[in-house]
């Protein structure tokens, strides 16, 4: 299916909530599904489930989910340190893009971060992937650097990344 034909469809409605314990098997799942997508990063081993499931059975405190029909379609992360930085993290399922999931996680987890009293929002995006670039602009995150050659696909083509960040 199209781009364009995604977008002619309904959107069916979704809801953000924190995430549980009991989501992590989803989450693993997704986070394999996604990073299945950027298959030959050299980098990056196979996802093993079973260990994703108990990392995010153990940090659950720190995410939120989007959830459609009983599925979770996104998940966002957002990894605290003690000097008032938070760290994020975002993954959203290839049949949700450009529904608003995104963009939806990332109010979610600015407006925790404040409640949290952090200073900062930091993340790391694909340069290539246009459209995360574009919701985390339009969301206040302003460029504040670039890695060459960060990733290594199994091809020998190197991708570069951004850094972005959000002051609260």
């Amino acid at each position: 299916m199209s781009r364009l034909e995604m977008r002619a469809m309904p959107v069916a409605p979704f809801t953000v909530r924190p995430a549980a314990a009991g989501d992590a098997r989803a989450m693993a799942e997704l986070f394999a599904a996604v990073a299945g997508e950027r298959t030959g990063i050299a980098t990056e081993p196979p996802v093993d489930i079973d260990e994703r499931t108990a990392q995010f059975a153990r940090t659950a405190a720190r995410s939120v989910v989007a959830v459609a029909g009983g599925q979770i379609v996104g998940m966002l992360h957002v990894e605290a340190s003690r000097h008032g930085f938070g760290e994020l993290g975002m993954l959203v399922d290839r049949d949700w893009r450009g529904r608003g999931v995104g963009s939806a996680l990332v109010q979610v987890a600015i407006s925790r971060a404040r409640g949290q009293g952090l200073h900062k929002l930091c993340l790391e995006v694909f340069a290539h992937n246009k459209a995360a670039i574009a919701l985390y602009r339009k969301s206040g995150f302003v460029e504040e650097g670039r890695r060459s050659g960060q990733y290594r696909r199994a091809s020998g083509e190197l991708w570069d990344s951004i850094v972005m960040g959000l002051a609260l």
